[in-house]
């Protein structure tokens, strides 16, 4: 093709183009050498620089013994200490080659071609509560004489520029030899070793051990930091191999057959959208926490398939993203937006499944009371969730399930049907058994449904769940309320329990703090409720005789003669009130009343909100209303009364009573506006 063009070019214009040619390379040439001449020193610089920032912004040594190039891009380093300030060493390579690759320099780009490191150990050491890592965490002074414009940071970009500047240190080819990091404190010395590790053309294969022996992985998989790709399996020689560190430092027991992460896209469609698609997969996965579970929970096999949707303002699961665990797969919708408000929204859509399988993808160890439980048909389960987390308040969330089909073929260790007649109660205080007792006709402390005053049965739905008799065991307003106090407490500061829920926790479930009961309950407080075996009244009237009203009072029976004197039926609206108030702090019941046997005055609110609430909707036509309620005319029995207080000086009052009496009135003050709230949505009058 330049044979066309080259009969049209003349003789002085092909010299012209020779010369210039020729010169071209020249002053290549010539730039070459000049950089070669000064590389020496800008080294020099480069090392010197690390040094100063290092040295006087985190107060680190950085020594390095020797340093020089060698060949045309690769620079040597031997003996380099990292030393932090009055700590000990944290780490220590005997030889560092790194070579730069030429091509995108050219572009200003700094990618490494190879990498290889002779006798590396970084050690992380910890001595009371100072630790020669501290400075990794330590925050940045900012500088005050410098006023910085406000900018608005594009969250789609930062990610892509953190993933490029990650993927650009990853070599093509790497050689590792004798590696080592190392964590000691007062309670633990361990170290993960590397022998050596290769990366060839990005694939790569390797071992690490635990100390010197006490544990093999072998981690083999294949990197292309061009391509921003990573895949890596790593799997457990030996079958139950716990992951170091995390159980003596925080308790947590982790060990599995066989991981897999794979990032296999990081691509950005728009200025302001990146996609990171991927996946990962577990095998015999073991995970034990006490507050997680009493006993390790298994998960033989699980799947996530596809990927983060990153933009300008918000982070979210991608369309396409798939969860699956065993046969049971689902879908989830989760989104995190930025600005201008901060919102979290959640949805999961299931279609129609049969309900056996999401049984049977149930980690074994993780709902003890549902193994061996054998169900019937197709559900189908809907959840809509978002949250504007300054504004709690107004949060969405709608949670429904057809579950018309569902039939339970057979109960696990939890069978519901024991509550149909006569059982065994284990009372509990916390994790220790007080004692059991029979529910049923033949404890002589057991009464019926019938037996039990109208009021009391009132004020005790109507503070405990006021609609126990219309939902199938789960209020929707309960939840919202729930989650809105405790984002605003940024703690778990309140429940959603129903009667149902705590029905079932009493009987069936451990009393064990722990993530997974509450999910437990929540699964078989459903199970009961839609299979109808057990009625609302026998629910109810279990209820009422198993619960905690005091310390080792337990039952309506024992609380009625406990503080009253009385039998069950014979209950008046105030002491029925009462009884109502104490069931969430069962053991503060005789704290309520003064040593007249008089209830104190800060008590008195519960009357006037729960009275208040029974009156207007109608709930005590057929009771006489006494003057608020009937709160005078409780009246403690006379062997429970406190001692009169002894007269002093009330500045020597005890300080941990006074707080400990506010840490009470905040708590009742908050349910009591929480559980009113309820009804107020619920029926506004």
């Amino acid at each position: 093709m330049l044979d066309k063009y080259l009969p049209k070019i003349s003789a002085n214009q092909k010299q012209w183009i020779g010369v210039s040619i020729v010169a071209l390379l020249v002053v290549v040439g010539v730039g070459i050498v000049v950089g070669l001449s000064k590389r020496d020193a800008s080294l020099r610089e480069a090392v010197d620089k690390a040094q100063r920032k290092l040295k006087g912004v985190h107060k680190v040594d950085l020594q390095i013994q020797k340093y020089q190039f060698e060949g045309l891009n690769t620079v040597v380093l031997e003996d380099v200490v990292v030393i932090p300030e009055d700590r000990d060493t944290l780490s220590m390579i005997q030889k560092l080659k790194v070579s730069i690759r030429l091509l995108p320099l050219l572009f200003g780009h700094v990618k490494i071609a190879d990498l290889h490191l002779y006798n590396g150990k970084v050690a992380f050491v910890k001595k009371d509560s100072v630790s020669n890592y501290d400075f990794l965490f330590r925050k940045k002074e900012k500088d005050t004489t410098v006023i910085e414009e406000p900018t608005e940071r594009n969250f789609a970009e930062f990610v892509e520029k953190i993933a490029k500047q990650v993927f650009s240190k990853v070599p093509n080819d790497m050689q590792m030899v004798h590696f080592e990091v190392s964590y000691k404190d007062e309670n633990i010395s361990q170290k993960i070793r590397i022998p050596e590790a290769i990366i060839d053309d990005g694939d790569f294969e390797t071992s690490m051990f635990l100390n010197e022996h006490d544990a093999e992985w072998i981690l083999k998989g294949h990197v292309d930091g061009d391509a921003q790709q990573l895949k890596v399996a790593i799997s457990a020689k030996d079958k139950n191999t716990e992951v170091p560190f995390l159980k003596s430092k925080y308790g947590l027991k982790v060990s599995f057959d066989k991981l897999v992460f794979d990032l296999n896209r990081i691509k950005k469609e728009s200025k302001n959208l990146l996609f990171i698609e991927g996946g990962w997969e577990y095998e015999n996965l073991v995970v034990n926490h006490d507050r997680l579970s009493d006993q390790d929970i298994v998960l033989p096999h699980g799947i996530a398939e596809g990927g983060i949707q990153v933009a300008f303002d918000y982070i979210a699961l991608s369309e396409d993203t798939r969860v699956t665990v065993e046969d049971f797969t689902v879908s989830p919708i989760l989104k995190y937006t930025l600005k201008p408000q901060r919102k979290l929204e959640l949805a999961i859509h299931t279609g129609r499944f049969n309900v056996q399988r999401f049984f049977d993808a149930i980690p074994q160890g993780l709902f003890e009371s549902l193994e061996g439980v054998k169900v019937e048909g197709d559900v189908k389960y809907d959840l809509d969730f978002s949250v504007v987390l300054d504004d709690p308040d107004n949060l969405m969330f709608k949670s429904r399930i057809d579950d018309a089909d569902l039939k339970i073929v057979k109960w696990g260790k939890a069978d519901i049907n024991r509550l149909n007649s006569s059982f065994v109660y284990e009372a509990y205080d916390d994790t220790t058994m007080l004692r059991t007792f029979v529910v049923g006709p033949e404890n002589p402390k057991y009464v019926s449904l019938n037996n039990i005053s109208e009021v009391l049965k009132t004020t005790v739905r109507n503070t405990e769940d006021p609609f126990f008799f219309k939902h199938k065991g789960f209020e929707e307003e309960a939840f919202k309320l729930s989650i809105a106090t405790n984002i605003k407490e940024k703690k778990f500061k309140r429940g959603a329990s129903t009667i149902s829920m705590q029905l079932v926790k009493n009987v069936f479930l451990n009393r064990k703090k722990t993530m997974n009961r509450k999910l437990e309950e929540i699964l078989l407080v459903w199970l009961m409720e839609s299979s109808g075996q057990v009625s609302k009244n026998r629910l109810f009237e279990v209820y009422l005789n198993v619960i905690e009203w005091g310390k080792n009072i337990y039952g309506i029976s024992e609380a009625a003669n406990y503080y009253f004197l009385k039998q069950p039926a014979d209950l008046n609206i105030g002491e029925s009130l009462f009884l109502s108030s104490i069931i969430p702090r069962p053991k503060t019941g005789l704290n309520s009343f003064d040593y007249t046997g008089q209830l104190k005055s800060w008590v008195q609110r519960h009357f006037n909100t729960y009275g208040d609430i029974m009156h207007k909707t109608g709930e005590l036509k057929n009771v006489s209303i006494p003057d608020n309620y009937g709160f005078y005319e409780v009246v403690l029995q006379p062997q429970l009364r406190p001692a009169a207080p002894v007269m002093r000086d009330t500045a020597t009052f005890d300080s941990d009573v006074i707080d400990a009496h506010e840490q009470i009135m905040r708590d009742i003050e908050m349910e009591e506006k929480t559980k009113k709230s309820i009804l107020d949505k619920l029926f506004p009058l």
